[in-house]
């Protein structure tokens, strides 16, 4: 299983929309995908997704015990092998703990998942951390504007340390590396959208 975490530095550049749309390709290609959303308290994968009506249990009701992970994710209607993990409209950002994200993640991996996608809130907050913590690769979204990709560079230039953790038999530790300078961009393996410009940066395990 693979987890890819998509963050920012600055809001509103198009991580959710990324996010639901990288997701549902995965899926389309015949990958059991679920997509999980950590902006707890400001939600918005479920509205991208079309699902915000068939929320009954959340990220946090799995993670405080209140339900099973069975029954919080919310599996597509037009996707047979995509899967939505909602946030918590109501908690706080520091019910995430790394202790629950990793069982989660353990048990997405019990049932066969190929990918989780992790659609991380922006900047490098707690919430954006947890979303880090386990990804084996990160997908950085930045609009064309200075502010943002000022943002984005400190995203993936933060030197805080992010503890290694394990999920099944695989260690990961999340470490900062410098962000591709714009002479660099058409080299690396980055792609352009009408409105946001994502840059794919691996991070190896172990």
């Amino acid at each position: 299983m693979r987890i890819i975490v998509v963050t920012s530095g600055k809001g509103g550049v198009g991580k959710t929309t990324t996010s639901a749309s990288f997701a549902t390709g995965l899926a389309l290609r015949g990958y059991k995908t679920a997509v999980i959303d950590f902006d707890v308290g400001l939600r918005n994968l479920d509205l991208i997704m079309g699902c915000e009506r068939r929320v009954v249990y959340d990220f946090v009701n799995v993670i405080q015990g209140d339900a099973k992970l069975t029954q919080a994710l919310i599996k597509d209607k037009h996707c047979e092998n995509l899967f939505i993990l909602p946030a918590s409209q109501t908690k706080d950002k520091d019910a995430l703990t790394e202790e629950g994200v990793e069982a989660v993640m353990k048990e997405l991996e019990k049932m066969g998942f190929d990918f989780v996608v992790c659609d991380s809130p922006a900047g490098i907050e707690h919430g954006a951390l947890m979303a880090m913590m386990f990804a084996d690769e990160a997908i950085v979204v930045t609009n064309p504007e200075v502010s943002s990709v000022r943002d984005a560079s400190s995203v993936c230039c933060n030197p805080k340390p992010v503890a290694p953790s394990k999920v099944g038999n695989r260690s990961r530790n999340i470490c900062s590396s410098p962000v591709t300078p714009p002479s660099e961009w058409k080299k690396a393996k980055c792609f352009r959208t009408s409105t946001s410009r994502s840059c794919c940066a691996s991070r190896s395990s172990g």
